[in-house]
């Protein structure tokens, strides 16, 4: 009887308190916007003045939550050189730039609760020049290995990207490896692949590398230093 009386309790605790409705609605967590896809100026792309209107494809919010921008914009391809940002609901934004400069973009969006999406791909556009014939090739961009990256052999295989927008122009390469912050040894001249194997590693060793891209007509582009260790 007394189990009877308790269970009963209990029950008219339960409507009481739920309004005689034991369902909920749980909360749902907010979601980020997905990554904005650059569309203007295309990747590579020399720009005939230095008045630049920068697009790309809208974000989207699972929750439709309203969306804003930000562009940052860089002489290098690492970010640690920006030189313009912007903030705005628009999926384009204008600038006005130094002539005869190649310059990276890209973007990330953010929800009206502070949800951020990854940064969209990093395109380049080169800024036209007065009376420019050449071009200097864009900077490198690292593939292998990570910055950072700890490597468990005495060997390693280096490898990069670059392009110039001159379409025309024969890339080469030199690339530069060593165990100082800025490395002076050259280990690789006039490369015509993006690839590099080093070999004779030290163990529990801090190695930096740079790569300098080169064109057939003189131009030159020094590339960031990057890092790997050895265990």
């Amino acid at each position: 009887m007394r189990k009877i009386v308790a269970l009963f309790l209990i029950i008219s605790f339960l409507n009481s308190c739920g309004g005689g409705d034991s369902s909920f609605e749980s909360e749902t967590g907010n979601t980020a916007p997905t990554a904005p896809s650059l569309v203007t100026p295309a990747n590579n792309t020399l720009c005939i003045n230095n008045a630049v209107s920068l697009e790309w494809n809208p974000a989207t919010d699972a929750e439709n939550n309203p969306i804003t921008y930000q562009i940052q914009i860089a002489t290098d391809n690492q970010f640690s050189q920006i030189v313009k940002t912007a903030e705005g609901t628009a999926s384009y934004q204008s600038f006005t730039l130094n002539k005869g400069t190649a310059y990276y973009w890209r973007v990330k969006a953010i929800d009206s609760k502070n949800a951020s999406s990854t940064y969209s791909n990093t395109f380049s556009f080169y800024t036209e020049g007065e009376a420019v014939a050449n071009h200097a090739p864009f900077l490198p961009q690292l593939v292998q290995p990570e910055i950072n990256s700890l490597i468990s052999a005495t060997s390693v295989t280096l490898k990069w990207l670059a392009s110039d927008v001159d379409a025309s122009d024969v890339l080469t390469y030199d690339v530069y490896c060593g165990t100082t912050a800025n490395p002076t040894t050259k280990v690789g001249t006039n490369l015509t692949v993006t690839s590099l194997q080093i070999n004779d590693l030290q163990l529990v060793t801090n190695y930096y590398w740079k790569v300098v891209v080169k064109d057939n007509k003189g131009g030159e582009t020094i590339g960031q230093i990057w890092n790997f260790k050895t265990n």
